[in-house]
Order: C-alpha cells, then sequence, then structure tokens
C-alpha cells in the first residue's frame, strides 16, 4: 500500500510523508517488538504474586501499549483514508484493536481476557506467518474434503461399533455419538489400547479387527492427507509469490531500460543540434 499519490497538496504530502513513515523498516520492528513486550505483560498479569509486587505497573504498561497501537491506526487511517479498508490485514488489525477498545467493567468484565488477541497482530505483520495463514486460507477447499472423508469413516466406523459392542460397553458405544467421541479418543492415541480396546477384546477377542484398520485409516492416512494439503498449499503460494517477485522485476527492468531509452534518444538529439551548428560555423 502506499499513500495518496494525487493531487499534490500539503495536506496529500503530508499524508504520502506519513505513510511512509509507517510502512517503513524501522517502524515496523518497533510495532513487532511492542505486540511481543505486550503478550509477555499480559501473561503477567495472569499471576497474583506479580500483580503484588509489581502493582499497578502492569496495567499501566497495558494503556501506554494500547495507546500505541490506536495511535498507528489512527496514523495509519489518516495517511491511507478509505484504502485503508481495502487490506484485510488492515481491517483484521482494526478489529483486534478495537476489541481491546471495548469497555471492561460490569458484565463485559470478560472482555478483559480477549485483550490477548492483540498478540494476533504478528500474523500481520510478520511476512512468513502471513505467508503460512494465506496457504491455510488457499487450503481450505482440499481441507474440506478430507474432512469430509473423515466424517464418512467416522460415521461407518462409530454405526459398526455401536452395533457391535454398545450392549456390552454402554458408556463407550452405546449410540452412534458416543462411539464417534471414544473413536476420537482412539484416533488420538490417547489410552486408546489399555483404556479402551483392551477391554473391548477381554470379551470380543477379535476386536482389533475393527479398530487397528480404522486407526490406520484415520491416524496415518487421513491426517497425512490433511498435512499434504496444506504442505501443497504453502508450496503454491510460495510459487505465485516468487511469479510475482518475478513479473516485478521484469517491469521494473523495462521501466529502466525504456527510461535509458529515452536519455540516450535524448543526447543523440542534442549531439545531432551541436553537430549541426558546428557544420554552420
Amino acid at each position: 500500500m502506499t499513500a495518496l499519490p494525487e493531487p499534490d497538496s500539503p495536506l496529500n504530502r503530508l499524508r504520502r510523508r506519513v505513510g511512509v513513515f509507517m510502512e517503513s523498516p524501522r517502524v515496523t520492528r518497533f510495532i513487532t517488538a511492542v505486540i511481543v513486550f505486550n503478550a509477555i505483560t499480559l501473561g503477567l498479569e495472569t499471576s497474583g504474586s506479580v500483580m503484588e509486587r509489581t502493582g499497578p505497573l502492569l496495567p499501566i504498561l497495558d494503556e501506554i501499549v494500547l495507546a500505541i497501537f490506536v495511535a498507528e491506526l489512527l496514523a495509519k487511517l489518516f495517511a491511507f483514508g478509505r484504502r485503508f479498508f481495502t487490506n484485510g490485514w488492515n481491517i483484521f488489525d482494526f478489529v483486534i484493536v478495537g476489541i481491546a477498545l471495548v469497555p471492561s467493567s460490569g458484565d463485559l468484565t470478560v472482555l478483559r481476557a480477549l485483550r490477548i488477541l492483540r498478540v494476533l497482530r504478528l500474523v500481520a505483520i510478520v511476512p512468513s506467518m502471513r505467508k503460512v495463514v494465506m496457504a491455510l486460507m488457499t487450503a481450505i477447499p482440499g481441507v474440506t474434503s478430507v474432512i469430509a472423508l473423515l466424517v464418512l469413516v467416522y460415521y461407518v466406523f462409530a454405526v459398526m461399533v455401536t452395533k457391535l459392542y454398545g450392549k456390552a460397553f454402554p458408556d463407550w458405544f452405546g449410540t452412534v455419538g458416543e462411539s464417534m467421541y471414544s473413536l476420537f479418543q482412539i484416533m488420538t492415541l490417547e489410552s486408546w489400547s489399555m483404556g479402551i480396546v483392551r477391554p473391548v477384546m477381554e470379551q470380543y477377542p477379535n476386536a482389533w479387527l475393527v479398530f487397528v484398520p480404522f486407526i490406520l485409516m484415520t491416524s496415518f492416512a487421513v491426517i497425512n492427507l490433511f498435512i499434504a494439503v496444506i504442505v501443497n498449499a504453502m508450496t503454491e503460494q510460495s510459487q505465485a509469490e516468487a511469479e510475482a517477485l518475478k513479473e516485478e522485476i521484469h517491469a521494473v527492468s523495462e521501466a529502466e531500460a525504456s527510461a535509458l531509452m529515452q536519455r540516450m534518444e535524448s543526447l543523440q538529439r542534442q549531439m545531432d543540434e551541436i553537430k549541426g551548428m558546428l557544420e554552420k560555423r
């Protein structure tokens, strides 16, 4: 994003300067440091002993940090005007800071916990984090298909184990919903063997024929599909950024070459004029 280029009035020149300053690496590094500092102070506020030792210091620092964020947004709004809201990351910052400004007294005291959302501004500032988020957004269609496949597998196995083991183990497999919850625990490999599968196998020795294929299909195959989709999306995002950078470099090179040709033509005309003047003498 660049500051408003026209018309060239004193106000717009000031807005351009403010815009360039707010997007400079120095300011970006400062805001990043403030966000990290704020995350640390918000974490310290959860400790009663720390609050007793520091007294009002941490709340005061929190207000100072919020004032810095508000000043940053106001400066960007002044510099870019309505163009500020054409950038999704600017809207993200605006919402996060806006939530922090909501009064947190009375029934809204719970909103004080939402102050930690300011840390998420790192996603909008740090390019590597921003790239990961963009890749995740790009991967949503593929992830949706994987989720649909996972739900289908869950439902098939949930109906199966409910029919097979529901009467003997109603707490785990009494209904389809309870079966899906138990299967989710098995998929995460959290106490799946000693906690669920082995007790079932004491009454149904062949139960492993159901649970082992389920684990192989969900914990390994489907989860790896998630990873593959996301990695592929990140690769495509990196390639798209690389292509955009190449096009930008190519456009700059063409512009420089065109400017150089114009200068050479101008010099040639000047030399021709000088030559003509010398010939007349």
